[in-house]
């Protein structure tokens, strides 16, 4: 069944390219409405509750993933459509795109006030203020991030551990943008999903850095090196990772002053470049483009390649 993952995982990459998130009805929306609804039982500003909220949701979301795995046992086409659907429906490459160009129209039509807005879909910090280069800034950095978070990361637990991996991944993603702030309700209340997302997110942020790299063949020096002085001082241990191969991959330097409500973080620098521009915009996502489409082929590739392993496993009759 290594072939129907490896299929599966490849269609699931090529349709969110071509068609995006669902429109209507996305199984993510739903998980957040359940995630919502469980929270509501359970919040206590307490880690230990929020420690359940986190496995219950994630356990739920990976058992639906076992189940359609046992539904589909000995069955490679069906199996390969089942894993097609939950990588589609788990990515979210084509959508991160949209909204990063949707960004950018505005700032190439002069309209700032507009493009703050729409920025507001993408970034939690305070937008209101922020100038052109800012705004760029922001771009970049959530089009890193998110490639990351979004593509790389589930295609490589989905390679892993199939369509529980792919579920369990994007249900402690989600769980982590709902519940993993550090703000009075949930500091101790999120502190389980946002460790959980930290530490699912390791491997894929890592890959995302040397995907970059090589993706930029020109500065994949710079990106490595961006990465090697400048990851550590980032506060998240993944996005500082592949914020700075992209920075060094682009020539930029991203980093700076973000404001969240009445909180002021002041970001190290990253990257040994110029200031973010909008015309880095359009190149951030063409490198996104890059690394999820190099992430998709490692996907597939390491799913083959545990397959085989399996297959050759101890036990194995011959």
């Amino acid at each position: 069944m290594a072939g129907a993952r490896a299929a599966g995982l490849l269609l699931g990459y090529a349709a969110d390219r071509v068609l995006g998130d669902p429109r209507r009805l996305h199984p993510v929306a739903g998980f957040g409405t359940a995630a919502a609804a469980l929270e509501r039982r359970l919040y206590a500003d307490s880690r230990a509750r929020g420690a359940v909220h986190t496995t219950v949701l994630v356990g739920a979301a990976a058992g639906v993933g076992a189940a359609a795995e046992r539904a589909t046992e000995g069955r490679p086409l069906a199996r390969a459509a089942v894993t097609a659907v939950a990588t589609w429906a788990v990515l979210g490459g084509r959508s991160l795109e949209r909204e990063a160009t949707a960004v950018q129209d505005l700032l190439d039509e002069g309209d700032l006030p507009g493009a703050r807005e729409r920025l507001r879909s993408l970034v939690g910090r305070d937008t209101s203020t922020l100038d052109a280069s800012q705004v760029a800034r922001a771009v970049v950095e959530s089009v890193a991030e998110n490639t990351s978070d979004a593509v790389v990361a589930p295609l490589v637990w989905g390679s892993a551990a199939g369509v529980p991996g792919l579920l369990a991944h994007r249900a402690a993603n989600t769980l982590d943008a709902m519940v993993g702030h550090r703000n009075a309700r949930y500091e101790r209340f999120g502190w389980a999903s946002a460790r959980l997302d930290d530490l699912l997110n390791h491997p894929g942020a890592r890959l995302s850095g040397l995907l970059a790299a090589g993706s930029a063949p020109a500065r994949s020096g710079e990106a490595l090196r961006a990465w090697r002085d400048h990851a550590a001082r980032h506060p998240s241990p993944n996005a500082g990772v592949v914020e700075s191969a992209f920075a060094g991959a682009l020539g930029v330097r991203l980093g700076g002053t973000n404001r969240y409500g009445d909180r002021t973080e002041h970001r190290p620098e990253l990257g040994h470049g110029r200031p973010a521009e909008p015309r880095d915009v359009p190149r951030s996502t063409a490198l996104a483009r890059r690394v999820g489409t190099g992430a998709a082929l490692f996907a597939a590739g390491a799913a083959l390649a545990l397959g085989a392993a399996r297959a050759a496993g101890p036990g194995r009759a011959s």
